[in-house]
């Protein structure tokens, strides 16, 4: 059996491989690897491609698989006689920019600023990627346990085809121990375990108030238009506290962690004199209880608008269920929220986009106490905590099913700043060496 290395060598061979881990961090940040329809799949098929050559070099046997959807790679090396399988988690798409005129530095060229890197996908989760490339270089042929790495290509647009993937190819990624390196930790220097996430339900209702748009001098006054009813109707998603007030929606206690209202509007960017909403403990808010969000409307553009009632309208909402809740009856209780409440007797049709499950994780057990020794190492003495994450990974709960008997740990890859999803994703390189020697020690001492 291989003898595993000791922490002084795991650190010498972090800081070796730490200038070759970044470049390929950059390379792999270079690819604008977008999922969502109407981009360039051939980059995410580069991208694919990369990630496979990094694996490669890492001495695992490398294949890219598709089941309908984007690549997704998985590498795999055996595991010694009588050491356990541990299975890698990251994805290599990434988020649409956005805006690009919000971004300071071009969003596909890494970028250091302030001890921090810069760029699409840079946290999310090129880096987990990389955590991973990083922990098995530095191990190289002392790599004491069996590992399968599978790098998802459309996490980001929904995982479409994964549940295919992980079915076709469950024999050759069945593992003792996943780790899905695809979250965030508490807050720059203080790591954590995700142990719950909430669910998520993406749904369109579309209003209508007339066969087409009439003058609004005529008409206006005794003809509802359909911008403002679907206005009205939105309002009631709401109570005055800012609590979703639809319901039959489960809410859950959270973990005793206090989260101060200053470091939150902080962390979020909250413009002075903006109120929280809701009630309860922030963390409860945030990870444990539903939340409602208008992600679009469909309407005419202000500059555009003719002197002309709308005559139908249409928002995106996005519900964040808690841990346990079913997201088909929380889907069905937002619908009949919608249509029992619309005002004016005003036409509504509610459609799902898509659902995920919430998931959460007993986190206890020899591997979970491996993990938080190592985060201990890695961090120089501070504490792990246990969190939860108000977003979602449905896919966790995928897992959970087909690998009933594994040790999921999700471990993060972002902090508080990271602003991922968002223009200026950034991640913190102290935290990044940390988040690499962590997996190291991990795999190092599971054997």
């Amino acid at each position: 059996m291989t003898t595993p290395l000791s922490e002084t060598e795991l650190r010498a061979a972090i800081t070796r491989e730490r200038p070759g881990v970044l470049a390929d961090l950059a390379r792999l940040v270079a690819i604008p690897s977008i999922a969502f329809p109407d981009f360039d799949h051939a980059h995410v098929q580069r991208s694919a491609q990369l990630t496979a050559d990094l694996l490669r070099g890492c001495g695992l046997a490398v294949e890219i698989v598709e089941a309908g959807g984007q690549p997704a790679v998985i590498g795999r090396k055996p595991a010694p006689p009588g050491a356990p399988t541990v299975l890698l988690y990251a994805h290599h798409d990434v988020q649409p920019i956005g805006d690009a005129a919000r971004w300071e530095s071009d969003p596909f060229t890494v970028t250091e600023r302030d001890g921090r890197l810069y760029g699409r996908g840079v946290a999310d989760d090129k880096a987990g990627v990389l955590a991973h490339v990083a922990a098995l270089r530095a191990l190289g042929e002392a790599l004491p346990v069996g590992v399968v790495v599978f790098v998802e290509g459309e996490e980001e647009h929904g995982s479409g085809s994964l549940e295919r993937l992980l079915s076709e190819h469950r024999e050759a990624i069945a593992a003792d121990v996943i780790v899905i390196a695809d979250s965030g930790n508490w807050e720059v220097g203080v790591p954590a375990l995700t142990t719950t996430l909430r669910g998520i339900v993406n749904l369109f209702v579309e209003l209508r108030t007339l066969g087409s748009a009439v003058h609004s001098g005529v008409f206006g006054g005794a003809v509802p238009d359909a911008l403002t009813a679907l206005s009205r109707l939105l309002a009631t998603l709401h109570d005055d506290a800012g609590d979703v007030a639809v319901d039959g929606l489960l809410r859950r206690p959270a973990a005793p962690l206090d989260y101060p209202a200053e470091r939150l509007r902080a962390e979020a960017g909250l413009l002075d004199g903006v109120a929280l909403i809701g009630t309860g403990r922030l963390v409860e808010r945030l990870w444990t209880r539903p939340s409602l969000s208008v992600l679009g409307i469909d309407s005419p553009r202000p500059g555009e608008a003719p002197n002309a009632l709308v005559p139908s309208a249409t928002a995106k909402l996005s519900l964040r269920i808690a841990p346990g809740e079913d997201p088909k009856a929380a889907y069905e209780a937002v619908a009949a929220h919608l249509r029992t409440n619309a005002p004016w007797g005003a036409d509504v049709t509610v459609t799902l986009e898509g659902l995920g499950s919430p998931c959460q994780i007993d986190a206890t057990g020899r591997p979970f106490d491996i993990a938080r020794s190592a985060f201990r190492t890695a961090w120089d003495g501070a504490d792990p905590v246990d969190i939860g994450i108000g977003g979602s990974i449905p896919f966790i709960a995928t897992f959970q099913e087909m690998f009933p008997e594994a040790a999921i740990l999700v471990t993060g890859m972002s902090d508080p700043y990271s602003r991922v999803h968002g223009p200026n994703e950034s991640l913190h390189l102290a935290e990044f060496d940390r988040i690499c020697l962590a997996e190291a020690l991990l795999l190092n001492n599971l054997s």
